[in-house]
């Protein structure tokens, strides 16, 4: 068999399909992002980034910066091991704690990223208590639909914040069968926002646990930057939070919040967090500066929402086709991998606007678009380039499925 053959007849076909992935290769520049170098073949020049998940721009706050420093030079670079063996250092007991305060929950247990706690979490869930069901929003994150599989037990997909189908699919079961509600508050690629408190009660009604992966919500939304569950008031009604240090926050790492003993079963159970090398002491510490100054400070998440909502404003005057929801997230419909490449191309090699193109399995086909991730440190200027240029090029062709592509072609 040769499989490089066979590899290379799949990545011609992610070519033909216009979804071959290219990597933007950046540089960012502290405190100046969101400018960034780009580094080709033949130059380095100055982009503007546009679709970085650093949503507050903590990446390049002082006082994550200097934690980082003061960190890698009391502690050195690395944990040193698995958090059983020497990689529990005390900059991870303070993150844990802090995280479990800003949730309103007993514990807390941090990860390497977001991903692995939602696949470690869920699927050590199902094998701990036996006959569990999992009712996963259908638009759940690839890493709650693999921890789900892996856990091996029943599960049951409702159609996307629909509370009355969640309740005929939980109404199957005994009150007493263990059920698990997976859910996301802010759904990323299309921007939408559970109604988690509708999906409490259903959960209070037919005794389930619920899980709810805070991913792109915390440090952006709440009085402390909790996410929209505190910014609802229903926190202390979720059971297990699932977060991530590597967008609000701007550093790296993920974890989840909950019950002491839940935690500590997920801890003692969990091989993903078990045998994992636990995050360096310079990352825990920039995670927990943060994390801190996040909770006082409400400047950074008025100045989004602001930022937001101008953006949001400004693409539709131009005619652009913003796809309308309550969140942060600013998609882009397209509806064709190649178009969205195209324009995406054309955006960093003339005008110096760097945007990732969305296509499939992150989004379903023929749903292909832009995401755009105003910040607070986008200014004036850099938003008028970037609507100036999105608003040439759609009213340059107004006819998807190719036309774009064929005009570049010219």
């Amino acid at each position: 068999m040769n499989f490089d053959h066979q590899f290379q007849q799949r990545l011609e076909a992610l070519r033909r399909e216009g979804r071959y992935r290219v990597f933007a290769d950046l540089k960012r520049r502290r405190g100046h992002f969101p400018a960034a170098d780009h580094f080709t073949a033949h130059r380095t020049r100055e982009v503007t980034v546009w679709c970085s998940n650093d949503y507050l721009g903590m990446g390049q706050h002082p006082a994550v910066i200097a934690a980082m420093h003061e960190a890698i030079d009391a502690a050195g670079a690395g944990s040193g091991g698995t958090r059983n063996i020497s990689g529990t250092t005390h900059y991870h007991v303070e993150l844990e704690a802090e995280l479990a305060d800003l949730h309103g929950k007993e514990a807390a247990l941090l990860f390497s990223s977001a991903y692995m706690a939602n696949d470690a979490t869920l699927s050590t869930l199902a094998r701990l208590v036996p006959g569990t069901v999992v009712f996963s929003d259908e638009k759940n994150h690839a890493s709650m639909i693999e921890g789900i599989r892996h856990g091996g037990g029943d599960k049951q997909i409702f159609r996307h914040n629909d509370i009355g189908d969640l309740e005929a699919k939980l109404r199957k079961y005994p009150k007493g069968t263990p059920k698990i509600i997976a859910f996301e508050s802010v759904y990323s690629m299309d921007g939408h926002i559970a109604p988690i408190a509708a999906i409490c009660d259903l959960a209070e009604k037919y005794g389930a646990l619920t899980y709810l992966d805070e991913v792109h919500a915390v440090g952006l939304y709440g009085p402390r930057g909790g996410g929209i569950a505190e910014r609802d008031g229903v926190m202390h009604r979720v059971d297990v939070i699932n977060g991530t240090l590597a967008k609000g926050f701007g550093v790296m790492g993920g974890y989840i919040a909950g019950t002491r003993t839940l935690i500590d079963a997920i801890r003692s159970f969990a091989a993903g967090f078990i045998f994992t090398t636990s995050l360096a002491p310079t990352i825990a510490a920039g995670a927990l500066a943060s994390l801190r100054h996040l909770k006082t400070s409400t400047s950074e998440r008025a100045r989004h929402q602001e930022r937001v909502r101008t953006l949001k404003a400004a693409l539709k005057a131009k005619r652009v086709p913003v796809m309308d929801n309550p969140s942060h997230i600013v998609p882009v419909m397209v509806g064709c991998p190649a178009h969205c490449k195209a324009i995406t191309d054309t955006l960093l090699r003339e005008h110096g606007i760097y945007v990732q193109p969305i296509n499939y399995p992150t989004v379903a086909k023929g749903t292909e678009r832009m995401r755009l991730t105003p910040s607070p440190v986008h200014s004036d200027d850099q938003m008028d380039d970037l609507v100036r240029a999105l608003g040439a090029l759609w009213a340059a062709c107004p006819v998807p499925n190719g036309a774009y592509v064929r005009l570049v072609a010219e």
